[in-house]
C-alpha cells in the first residue's frame, strides 16, 4: 500500500488532492452532523449570529476557498505549503457545497426539499475528484515498464470508452447515472443502452417521429421513479436529514 501511494499518489503531486477531497468529505459530514444537532437542539453547538444575522456557513466556506486556492496556485503541487492550501481549499469547498441550495435558490431551504441538491452535489463532486485521484494516468510517474505503461494505457483506454457511454447516458436525462457510471463501468453501459427519458436531448433528437418508443419511455421512467424514489429519499434523508414538511396551504381570511 505504501509502495502505491508513494508511486501514484506522492510522485505524480496528487497528495494535495487526496488531502482536498478528506478536507472535504469530513466537513461535509461533521457540518450535517453539526447542523443536525442544533436542529434537534442538542449539544452545544448553536447558529452563529452577528447582530441579529444569521450567518450562513457559506460565509466562511467561501473565504476558506478563495484562501486555498489562491494558496495553492502560489504554492505548486509540492511541500507542506501546498499541503496546507489544499486542506484549507478542501474545507471551505465543503462548506460551500453544503449550502450549495441556498445559493442556486437564494433563499434558506437547507431543510427543504429543495436542500437536498446540497446533498447531490456533495455526493457528485466527491465521486468526481476521487475518480481524479484514483486515475492511473502515466504522467508524473517515472521509471515505467514497458508492460506497465501498456497496463496504464489500456485503463485510461477504459476510461475514455467509459467516459463516451456516460456521455450518452447524460444525453438521455439520466444524470446520475451518468455520473455514477464514470466510476462504475457496468452503470454507463445500463444507462447508455437503455430507453432515454422523455424530454432529454436524445428522446427529442431521436424519439419525435417514432410515437411508440416515446410510450414506452414515458411508461418506463414511469416505473423507475415509482420503484426507486423512495430508496433514493431514504437514503439522502440518511446522509443529510430529513426535509421540513410545508405548511398547510391556508385559504385567505381562513383560519
Amino acid at each position: 500500500m505504501g509502495h502505491w501511494l508513494e508511486r501514484n499518489i506522492v510522485e505524480p503531486g496528487k497528495l494535495p488532492l487526496l488531502l482536498a477531497l478528506t478536507a472535504f468529505v469530513l466537513t461535509f459530514v461533521v457540518t450535517r452532523v453539526v447542523t443536525r444537532l442544533i436542529r434537534a437542539g442538542k449539544g452545544p453547538f448553536g447558529n452563529v449570529k452577528a447582530g441579529g444575522l444569521h450567518v450562513h456557513h457559506v460565509v466562511p466556506g467561501v473565504v476558506l476557498t478563495v484562501v486555498g486556492g489562491f494558496g495553492a496556485v502560489a504554492s505548486g503541487r509540492q511541500g507542506f505549503g501546498a499541503a496546507a492550501a489544499a486542506i484549507v481549499f478542501g474545507v471551505g469547498a465543503g462548506l460551500v457545497l453544503d449550502e450549495f441550495a441556498l445559493i442556486l435558490h437564494l433563499d434558506d431551504v437547507y431543510w427543504t426539499e429543495e436542500g437536498r441538491k446540497s446533498v447531490e452535489v456533495v455526493v457528485i463532486t466527491a465521486a468526481m475528484v476521487g475518480l481524479l485521484l484514483a486515475g492511473f494516468s502515466p504522467f508524473g510517474v517515472n521509471d515505467i515498464s514497458a508492460d506497465e505503461l501498456q497496463d496504464r494505457g489500456a485503463v485510461i483506454a477504459n476510461v475514455v470508452a467509459d467516459f463516451a457511454f456516460s456521455l450518452v447516458a447524460l444525453s438521455k436525462g439520466k444524470t446520475r447515472t451518468a455520473i455514477f457510471g464514470v466510476i462504475v463501468p457496468l452503470v454507463a453501459v445500463v444507462g447508455a443502452v437503455r430507453l432515454a427519458r422523455p424530454g432529454s436531448a436524445w428522446a427529442r433528437r431521436f424519439y419525435g417521429g417514432r410515437p411508440r418508443a416515446r410510450a414506452r419511455a414515458g411508461l418506463r421512467a414511469y416505473h423507475h421513479d415509482r420503484r426507486w424514489s423512495r430508496l433514493s429519499r431514504t437514503l439522502q434523508d440518511w446522509i443529510g436529514g430529513k426535509p421540513d414538511r410545508p405548511e398547510p396551504a391556508r385559504l385567505p381570511g381562513g383560519r
